[in-house]
């Protein structure tokens, strides 16, 4: 299972050669955010690293078909900003000189969540709110001006080449060609990074490989989103609003700002109950939030785009790091490892999570980077975000899959996350532990410190606004 079997030693560091490795090879498939970030990490180890890419890029920050939730709100949480900083230096002031909102977490959002609003009281934590198109353009342009990196458009890869102890390589053709014109490009490792879609499973068949163990659980959420114009939410100090919906309130929210004096709106429900996507019905639907200021919002905002919907929302994660006769130099991150509902806003930051992760593995001199230990780093990184939504998809109505049982031994842990939710919006010290939690930014176990404990457990239920605080709290 060793990488070292597979790709020399590629994974230790360059050790003084700009190119890494000299002649070592490796194949990154699918360009998005994940694949971009995985590129940039191997080619610091690796001669040269080539990037498939199923789209035609475009030349700017535009929509393309390969990301089918791109029209979406995307949010790159503290944690994620963090890692990309790592991976990218000066990457986070770029996107905020392009106009990438900045949005301060509590006071810079009217927010609702578990039956209560939240006091806007002096930010903890920070969002980015940049359009998916533009901080997948400002990473490819970072990415792609190294030149040892290398994308192929086009270019829809069809299976691995080599076999259950090694991978060599991956089988390509021109996207939508004939099977049989699949040609193999050779490769020392093989990255998938080709989203919540990937066929990993089905490709390791075909080389006499076991496919990954599956865990799945789907609440049947669904989503829908439409691009307004800039006007006042509400007050001049306001940003944004969310909804946060739960198992007694399963309808969502999110109005946040994006670059160019523009506002996305994302709307939410559960199977059964989505949203629609005609404009009348997505305003009509917000009248069923359990409070009117997003539909009033929305009722006197221009619209710049119809409402597009979005539907496959299940937290999937695929344990290829599992015991099993699994091949050396293949490796899976981003969503084709571990995709959580995107209604969290972790995607994002889990893949840079994940790049890091690599970095890291790859780097450690102490330990030898076999593939499964790497795997297992990878998985790791996205642990906390997979505890976090599928914790929570847990307690949703209708919710299904093998991941959906709730656990006697989870049960002393939620009876205290659910008094934690409940008191985050009102007390400040419990609310900073949550935020940073949440953002990615702090490990769970921040919300089991002392000052925390005592707040939860022997406080009152903090008195939160009675309406929607318009104003937030003097610092």
């Amino acid at each position: 299972m060793s990488m070292v079997t597979a790709a020399g030693r590629a994974a230790g560091p360059a050790e003084g050669n700009e190119a890494g490795r000299p002649g070592r090879r490796a194949v990154v498939i699918g360009g998005s955010i994940a694949g971009l970030l995985a590129a940039r990490v191997l080619a610091d180890h690796c001669a040269h690293v080539t990037v498939l890419e199923r789209d035609r890029l475009p030349e700017g920050a535009e929509h393309r078909p390969g990301v089918p939730h791109s029209r979406h709100t995307h949010v790159l949480l503290a944690g994620g900003q963090r890692a990309l900083e790592e991976l990218l230096p000066g990457v986070v002031t770029e996107l905020r000189q392009a106009g990438a909102p900045r949005v301060g977490m509590p006071r810079d959002m009217v927010q609702w969540q578990a039956g209560s609003w939240y006091r806007r009281t002096a930010p903890t934590a920070h969002l980015l709110t940049p359009s998916r198109p533009l901080l997948e353009h400002m990473v490819r342009l970072r990415v792609l001006s190294d030149p040892r990196i290398e994308v192929v458009q086009g270019a829809e890869a069809v299976g691995l080449a080599g076999d259950a102890a090694r991978i060599t390589g991956v089988v390509v053709r021109e996207r939508g060609g004939a099977p049989a014109a699949g040609r193999v490009r050779e490769a020392d490792l093989v990255v998938d990074a080709s989203g919540r879609g990937s066929k990993a499973a089905g490709w390791l068949a075909g080389v006499g490989a076991e496919p990954p163990l599956e865990e799945r659980l789907d609440t049947g959420l669904a989503y829908t989103t439409r691009l307004y114009r800039a006007r006042p939410l509400g007050s001049a100090d306001c940003l944004g609003y969310y909804v946060v919906p739960g198992p007694g309130q399963v309808y969502g929210a999110v109005v946040l700002p994006v670059e160019g004096d523009r506002i996305l709106v994302t709307l939410s429900g559960l199977r059964g109950g989505e949203p629609p996507t005609d404009g009348e019905g997505f305003t009509r639907f917000a009248g069923r939030l359990p409070h009117p200021f997003v539909h009033d919002w929305l009722a006197g905002a221009e619209p710049l785009s119809p409402p597009h919907g979005f539907r496959r929302t299940a937290d999937v994660r695929r344990r290829f790091e599992a015991p099993g006769r699994r091949p050396a130099g293949f490796l899976v991150t981003g969503d084709a490892l571990c995709t959580v509902n995107p209604i969290y806003g972790q995607g994002m930051t889990v893949a840079a999570l994940n790049a890091l992760a690599l970095r890291d593995a790859l780097a450690d001199r102490h330990r030898t980077p076999t593939t499964r230990r790497v795997q297992r780093a990878l998985l790791r990184a996205a642990q906390q975000a997979w505890d976090i939504s599928a914790g929570a998809d847990k307690k949703m109505p209708g919710a299904m899959g093998s991941a959906a049982a709730i656990r006697a031994v989870d049960r002393p842990a939620n009876w205290y996350l659910e008094r934690v939710d409940r008191r985050a919006g009102g007390d400040p010290v419990v609310g900073a532990a949550f935020r940073s939690a949440l953002s990615l930014s702090a490990p769970l176990t921040a919300l089991f410190a002392p000052r925390v404990l005592r707040a939860v457990l022997l406080g009152p239920d903090p008195a939160g606004p009675a309406d929607p605080p318009w104003q937030h709290e003097p610092e």
